[in-house]
């Protein structure tokens, strides 16, 4: 299920760090803090690999699915 702004807005901090996914690997962690970071959740050589995308407010939903895709694309050649 894909991601939406208010999902983003309404998610507070609980005991532990927890995600919420979106697809193609994109996912936001929140910290037990509060902070929300985006990340990318890829395979490279066989091994899972994490890219850190940003944080939000900063990088918003649609620049986050962007980077994500940029990333995808440029994975794909390498």
């Amino acid at each position: 299920m894909a991601l939406s702004n208010a999902a983003i807005t309404n998610a507070k901090p609980k005991d532990k760090s927890y995600r919420l996914y979106d697809e193609k690997g994109l996912y936001l962690e929140i910290t037990k803090a509060g902070g929300k970071f985006w990340r990318l959740k890829y395979r490279f050589g066989g091994k899972e690999k994490r890219l850190a995308i940003g944080s939000h407010p900063e990088i918003d939903l649609r620049a986050a699915l962007e980077a994500r895709d940029q990333a995808r694309t440029q994975l794909q050649w390498h």
